[in-house]
């Protein structure tokens, strides 16, 4: 582990002094360092007009199946607050057509890292879309025919759902936005704040057909299983649902925060809850992909090896650790045939991130983008690359322009 790992290691339990040590370590490292806007093939897709356009999370596609169509957000500020209470409109860009686009509606609950999961529905992926909204007190999500404009509201909102567009699975977004800032909405109250470990609901199954919704697991369920010591008094929360490609399994992070000390641990389940089991328990797990059906790759600790991505096998003990020269975090995606791997990093000293595209094991770095200082912390504006349908184009959202726009960047297959 290097300098920077241990004293941030160290740190982790001041947050408030981490915070301060950090901005001031960023803005000496800064002045000396040499200064790049960016490197690479970017280009932007967003307009330029003063307003703030970004997608959301790294493991959806804005692209519709003809890789003609992206869809994005639009807002006026994303540097004032994690999950603002203004909506958001939603943007469909016509890349054949000069990036023209046109709105296609708002939402009212959004946040700064994952949007309102919006989304084309498949299995065509080519003219339904889905998102998350807030009507009538309620959290909602709406599958909306961009043909038709004819909308169908679904009672609850959606975290991943399955690639067939017949059902998603679900969180507690309030729950999420109180103790994640920047991943839940603002627009209720967490009703449960003052239990540590509700025996409620913590995921839900959506039929998006019939709208029906039934509760699958509860905060118990996950503290229950294979308990440890440090989760006696913890707070605990789930994030980060991501179905398998057939829809038939699912990853979590069950969390759990313990006065400053914060603990993950990663779990995957058959569709219906069932079958649970503890695929990395060694602390931290970050974010995840699935590779195909059984196997999962993760930026993660391991006791023997310490922090990186490794690819575990699902319901087995069995894990590689992959590409040993990216040691820091990231969000890693399998291209659409699985043979290329793109993944991400988040500032350096210097504040800036870079893009990794991963052929047959060799890692190459094909952008580097500056990140501002406004957009730092939980207002961060991670690279989050996504890949197109074709698998030769990615997308990221980035701040190197001064505001959050949506760029494209070519890849050579």
């Amino acid at each position: 582990m290097g300098i920077e790992a241990k004293i941030n290691t160290y740190l982790n339990n001041m947050p408030v002094v981490k915070k301060t040590i950090k901005r001031a370590y960023q803005l000496s490292m800064y002045a000396i360092s040499p200064k790049i806007k960016y490197e690479g093939d970017i280009r932007r897709v967003s307009p330029s007009d003063g307003m703030e356009y970004f997608f959301g999370y790294y493991d959806k596609s804005p692209w519709d199946a003809s890789d003609r169509y992206m869809l994005c957000l639009r807002a006026k500020d994303t540097t004032s607050t994690v999950a603002p209470e203004e909506s958001a409109e939603i943007i469909l860009i016509d890349t054949e057509n000069n990036n023209s686009f046109k709105v296609l509606g708002k939402t009212n609950s959004w946040n700064v890292q994952q949007g309102c999961m919006l989304q084309w529905l498949g299995p065509d992926y080519s003219e339904k879309i889905i998102y998350n909204d807030f009507r009538d007190g309620k959290h909602c999500s709406i599958i909306l025919n961009i043909n038709t404009n004819l909308e169908k509201v679904i009672p609850m909102p959606v975290y991943s759902v399955a690639g067939s567009g017949k059902f998603a699975l679900t969180l507690d977004f309030s729950r999420l936005h109180r103790l994640r800032p920047g991943y839940g909405y603002s627009n209720l109250q967490d009703n449960d704040k003052g239990e540590k470990c509700p025996n409620k609901p913590c995921i839900w199954y959506v039929n998006l057909e019939n709208g029906e919704v039934k509760s699958l697991l509860q905060y118990t369920d996950f503290a229950n299983f294979q308990p440890r010591t440090e989760m006696s008094e913890a707070e605990h929360k789930v994030n980060h649902i991501m179905l398998n490609p057939s829809g038939d399994r699912f990853m979590v992070l069950h969390r759990w925060i313990n006065g400053t000390n914060k603990y993950t641990r990663l779990i995957t389940l058959n569709i219906d809850g069932t079958h649970m089991y503890n695929l990395n328990d060694d602390d931290m797990t970050s974010h995840c992909y699935w590779k195909n059906d059984t196997e999962i790759i993760a930026y993660a600790h391991k006791k023997s090896g310490g922090n990186g991505y490794y690819l575990m096998k699902d319901k087995t003990d069995k894990y590689q650790r992959k590409w040993t020269e990216l040691t820091s975090d990231g969000h890693p995606s399998y291209s659409p045939d699985r043979s290329m791997v793109i993944t991400d990093t988040y500032p350096d000293r210097a504040r800036i991130a870079s893009v990794y595209l991963i052929k047959e094991d060799s890692a190459e770095k094909v952008a580097r983008v500056f990140a501002p200082f406004k957009y730092d912390n939980d207002l961060r504006c991670d690279l989050h690359p996504r890949w197109n349908r074709s698998g030769n184009k990615i997308c990221i959202d980035s701040v190197f322009e001064g505001r959050r726009g949506l760029y494209t960047i070519n890849v050579s297959i």
